[in-house]
């Protein structure tokens, strides 16, 4: 099917909730309509900033027809449709090829962790990919799922047509270096944490799925340019004040974190499903207050 030749920063879309748990349609739309104004190359409909665990199978597939319908033109949609079994990830991937999605990430299952060895997974995203109407992109978030994709899986994967690339958030530089050492050159390999994104650049990383890109998507996309036009002070400065917000943010206070740190940057950031927790006050203003530190946030708001 062919690369999907990304280049820039898509946002994980964080999923906007009332506070009695429904979901805030409304809000998520608005979202798209004000990100559609930003510096982004597409978006990542259910990933794990999107509480997608905690989602239905009818509210995702709402979810992602919002934003394949509320998108700007030439915006590239990503849905996230990894499920722990390989019959049900299919039949998701199905449907968000059916509703308009231009590729499915597929998340390592890892409810059965210690048996989810090189064989098992790479048998699991073969069978998704043989079988999906839309490239496949891999996506490795130890952090959550506490199972890891070895280079040895990267190789294996990514001779296969329709298995065109990998997200991997666990912010290992070296890792990445060596997915990329044994994927052909056209595989996407894509950084998914704001905190590792310029030296991911350095390494001819070229897409970053990042939370924070949420909340400061035009500050992200900002630090590739920068970096393209050969400006590394200035990239390396932006870095350190993106680095800051995101371990203040997302970090230590996770989802709940990056929806406050949306609410302030103007988005609407709702609030989290049960049985997260939302932010408290103090959380709220240690977030503000890394924002107007680093100049994201007026002194005045």
């Amino acid at each position: 099917m062919g690369y999907l030749n990304l280049n820039g920063v898509l946002p994980p879309l964080i999923t906007p909730f009332f506070e009695n748990g429904d979901i805030d349609y409304g809000g998520f739309v608005r979202n798209i309509e004000k990100w559609n104004s930003d510096a982004l190359a597409g978006y990542l409909v259910l990933g794990s900033n999107s509480e997608a665990a905690y989602l239905s199978e009818a509210e995702k597939v709402a979810l992602l027809d919002l934003a394949v319908r509320h998108s700007a033109a030439g915006r590239v949609i990503i849905a996230g449709t990894g499920l722990e079994s390989t019959r049900e990830t299919l039949r998701l991937t199905g449907e968000a090829a059916r509703i308009g999605a231009h590729a499915a990430l597929v998340l390592t299952p890892c409810y059965y962790g210690d048996q989810m060895t090189d064989v098992a997974l790479t048998r699991h995203f073969v069978e998704i990919a043989d079988a999906a109407d839309i490239p496949i992109l891999v996506y490795n978030v130890p952090k959550f799922t506490h199972v890891n994709i070895s280079p040895d899986v990267v190789r294996e994967l990514s001779g296969h047509p329709n298995i065109v690339g990998i997200k991997d958030s666990t912010g290992n530089l070296s890792q990445l270096a060596a997915f990329r050492a044994v994927a052909p050159e056209a595989f996407e390999i894509i950084v998914g944490t704001a905190g590792a994104w310029l030296g991911a650049l350095h390494l001819g990383v070229k897409a970053g799925i990042h939370a924070l890109a949420n909340c400061l998507p035009n500050e992200c996309a900002l630090l590739q340019k920068l970096h393209g036009a050969g400006d590394e002070r200035g990239a390396q400065e932006l870095q350190k004040r993106i680095a800051l917000v995101n371990t203040v943010a997302t970090g230590k206070y996770g989802v709940s974190g990056l929806k406050a740190a949306c609410t302030l940057m103007g988005y609407r950031g709702g609030f989290v499903r049960s049985p997260l927790l939302s932010l408290d006050d103090e959380g709220v203003r240690e977030i503000a207050d890394a924002l107007r530190k680093t100049g994201f946030l007026k002194q005045t708001e």
